[in-house]
């Protein structure tokens, strides 16, 4: 019970510390600020933090923090990503996605494709996401849902993980950077799935960006 409670919690707390950021604000109403923060976890991978916050110097410490109790150091890692925008339309069975690629890259896009819950996403250029996700829905006929500037791992720097207990720990700790900061925009990691569970890899993708 005490679990559950947390997690309500918690929830409750980042749905009002996102609408807040939303308006330029934190929770508090105070201004907000962008904040990167980098690390290199054990098996030299890539963590980067994306985060938007009213104390920037409290944020960076108690995210650090986190991430030294996993065995991570702070060290540059934006280098192993790089900067794309995204742009996610609503969910629309008439939009074949294989067909709208030179709609949409005639429109500046870099790519198109579907989730699955039946959104269409495209990626662009970061300078142009705004612009680009607008002509792409005019074209197709679809309203924009969300749109975000993210980090994305670069393909050749990309590991494997093939350790269960490694991609627990990795997700115990994105919950807990979660809970230090609720500032927290997006987490990313430059991994992909090796020889593990789907249940364990799913876990853990779905905590990242």
């Amino acid at each position: 019970m005490v679990t559950k409670a947390k997690k309500s919690g918690f929830a409750k707390h980042s749905i009002d510390a996102a609408i807040a950021r939303g308006q330029g604000r934190s929770a508090t109403g105070e201004s907000l600020e962008s904040a990167i923060v980098e690390a290199i976890l054990p098996g030299n991978l890539g963590l980067l933090i994306d985060c938007e916050t009213d104390n920037r110097a409290r944020t960076i410490q108690d995210l650090r923090s986190v991430i030294k109790k996993h065995g991570g150091t702070s060290s540059p890692s934006s280098y192993l990503f790089s900067k794309q925008g995204r742009v996610v339309f609503e969910s629309k069975s008439s939009i074949e996605v294989d067909d709208s690629l030179e709609v949409v890259i005639n429109a500046g896009a870099l790519d198109i494709w579907s989730e699955e819950n039946g959104a269409i996403v495209i990626s662009t250029e970061p300078s142009e996401t705004r612009q680009v996700g607008e002509v792409v829905g005019k074209a197709l006929g679809l309203q924009i849902t969300s749109s975000d500037i993210i980090w994305t791992p670069i393909e050749t720097t990309m590991t494997s993980l093939d350790n269960k207990e490694i991609i627990q720990d990795f997700s115990k700790m994105i919950d807990e950077l979660n809970l230090a900061d609720s500032s927290i925009r997006g987490i990313y990691m430059n991994i992909a799935r090796g020889q593990v569970g789907e249940e364990d890899w799913n876990d853990l993708e779905s905590k990242l960006t």
